[in-house]
């Protein structure tokens, strides 16, 4: 198991025993993440939730009668990993939409708005989807005030705040920028990222590049008198902002070029562990629906927090306390941000519904797909054609025992989610019938 950043031990006596307790939870947890023999239980995640929450209220009743509530040591560490865990488990077991889950939801997503705010550049479309996801997860916590401990809806109110007030910040930054302005911003940010990502191909694409800088150029030469002109030939609001990105993207695109994708010696080994973990969460994004355990990525969370909490003051240094050159830190920071957006995509796109349903959801995935794109063209010319998705789905729907599927004498999570894209096939597949019939009459 990936260690979690290092704090002092507790020095309370009291809090030892919890000390304790938690760690020994933290190892159930990462056994149960381990073990690929068999699906995810929810009764099991529950019952380790259980314990969890009784160990924060100890915990919190041995810091109120000392008055140190807000106490901070390697306990709250080692409950920041549970819970953790426990969030990703609940993804994992489909109750995507219930408190618990939110957790890992708010941590990606403070690292993420963080590194927003700490690159400074960001299109108002990136924190309109970040918005999004708050608004659903408070959502979430709100309809788990009946269900869950107050001590965890608390700890959630307090991350959502925080994510909350970091964007609010953000979406000031752009408050100025006029709407006229918007689509030369937007274009900027993304050729600032397209470089950044060209720069860390495995072999530098020079030609792309320069295609970029060219770009940058005509943009550059669009400019009357340094400004960029509305239709109405007038300078809206938020020039700055605009010319300040386009100068940072000129520079940009000059370093890369001259550094040709060649990092700093000094900082080779962080970078090649950044690239590793990009490439796999990458392929993860691609095969999700079929290899992704959501717990899966906890260690992958926990690799980029502690290179981005290794930095001083914002630089990474090397051994001698020498500061990186800006071409190995910004480099080094868009692999980190990178990251961090694709286990944020990988979060959010996670379907509520249990491991052990997964292989039949998958499937019928796959079917709806392929019906909607029998439908785009135009259909069949006999209802024959239509048999093996006929077949497929009767056997799908023969699984089901009194209208759920079981896995043993377990029912697993996701159960209307299943059942719905199952009826939504069956729909798909009568009106293409019907259709075929009807061709066949004529």
């Amino acid at each position: 198991m990936t260690d979690s950043p290092a704090l002092q031990a507790p020095l309370d006596p009291e809090e030892a025993p919890i000390f304790d307790r938690v760690l020994s939870l933290r190892d159930k947890l990462s056994v149960l993440k381990q073990d690929k023999t068999t699906y995810v239980k929810s009764r099991d995640v529950l019952a380790l939730y259980e314990e969890v929450i009784e160990q924060v209220h100890q915990l919190n009743e041995v810091r109120k009668e000392h008055g140190k509530p807000l106490e901070q040591n390697r306990v709250d560490n080692v409950l920041d990993d549970c819970f953790q865990l426990i969030s990703l488990f609940f993804l994992t077991i489909g109750r995507n939409n219930e408190a618990p889950a939110v957790y890992s939801v708010t941590s990606t997503i403070r690292r993420l708005l963080d590194h927003l705010k700490e690159a400074a550049f960001f299109s108002a479309k990136d924190l309109e989807s970040i918005g999004h996801t708050l608004d659903k997860m408070h959502d979430a916590v709100v309809r788990g005030k009946e269900t869950y401990s107050p001590h965890l809806l608390t700890l959630l109110e307090n991350r959502l705040n925080t994510c909350r007030n970091i964007l609010d910040d953000l979406q000031k930054s752009l408050a100025d920028l006029s709407p006229a302005l918007t689509p030369v911003h937007e274009r900027l940010v993304s050729i600032l990222r397209s470089i950044a990502a060209a720069n860390t191909r495995q072999k530098f694409p020079t030609a792309e590049v320069e295609g970029f800088r060219n770009q940058l150029q005509e943009i550059k030469g669009t400019m009357v008198n340094g400004n960029f002109l509305a239709e109405d030939s007038t300078a809206p609001a938020g020039q700055g902002i605009v010319t300040a990105l386009l100068e940072r993207c000129l520079l940009w695109s000059e370093i890369v070029l001259s550094r040709r994708g060649k990092i700093d010696d000094r900082f080779k080994s962080t970078y090649d562990k950044l690239y590793e973990i990009r490439n796999q969460l990458e392929k993860l994004t691609i095969t999700q629906a079929w290899s992704l355990r959501e717990t899966d990525l906890y260690n992958y969370q926990r690799q980029l927090d502690r290179v981005d909490e290794s930095r001083v003051n914002g630089n990474f240094e090397d051994p001698n306390g020498h500061k990186a050159d800006l071409h190995a830190q910004r480099t080094l920071l868009y692999l980190i941000r990178r990251c961090y957006a694709y286990i944020y995509s990988l979060i959010i796109s996670s379907e509520p519904v249990s491991e052990a349903l997964l292989p039949v959801f998958n499937q019928l995935q796959t079917l709806r797909r392929c019906l909607v794109e029998v439908r785009k063209a135009g259909g069949v010319s006999s209802p024959r054609e239509l048999y093996p998705y006929s077949m497929k789905l009767n056997s799908i729907d023969n699984m089901r025992v009194d209208g759920k599927f079981l896995v043993g004498n377990d029912i697993p999570e996701g159960q209307g989610s299943v059942n719905a894209l199952l009826a939504e096939c069956f729909d798909y597949l009568y009106e293409l019938r019907v259709q075929a019939e009807e061709h066949d009459s004529e």
